[in-house]
């Protein structure tokens, strides 16, 4: 019983947002498929408001390849303690789709090897638009707070290993 106890505290505790003073995040959101990653940045304002986050920067680009450029200027400023790249991508009927997901995937990776800041992936990568809006707040919660968490998370884990 202690055990399984201990086991039930423990995962308890790794859903619990740390406390990271002074947080600073930017976000870089693409404005191709605005209705749903519009609401996946609302998902993530929502979530650092409630945890009392009000230093939150909002920078737009036109799509899912530029969230790479966009977050490495942002990462660049030096100014956050972490970044997210919001943007979704809907399967079509050529290979596009493929390409747009390799390159924000890889310069995500790219950009959190090569920087000194955490980025946070948070594409949407989906085969049809229902898909994307079950993600974007909908039967599937919201991805954007997720990211957010993850954001919090890790800067919380940054500033622990410096």
């Amino acid at each position: 019983m202690s055990t399984e106890l201990n086991q039930r505290e423990e995962a308890r505790a790794l859903h619990t947002l740390p406390h990271v003073d002074g947080l600073t995040v930017g976000i870089v959101c693409a404005e191709w498929n605005d209705q749903i990653t519009g609401a996946l940045l609302q998902g993530a304002l929502d979530l650092f408001a409630r945890e009392g986050y009000e230093d939150v920067t909002v920078a737009y680009v036109p799509g899912t390849v530029e969230l790479t450029y966009g977050a490495a200027q942002m990462a660049r400023t030096g100014r956050y303690d972490a970044v997210i790249m919001i943007g979704c991508v809907i399967r079509g009927g050529t290979p596009h789709f493929d390409y747009v997901c390799d390159s924000a995937t890889q310069g995500c990776a790219y950009l959190n090897a090569t920087q000194n800041v955490p980025i946070i992936f948070c594409v949407l990568t989906t085969d049809d638009l229902q898909q994307a809006l079950d993600r974007a707040g909908g039967a599937l919660c919201n991805k954007g707070t997720e990211a957010a968490e993850a954001a919090i998370k890790m800067a919380h884990f940054a500033r622990t290993v410096h």
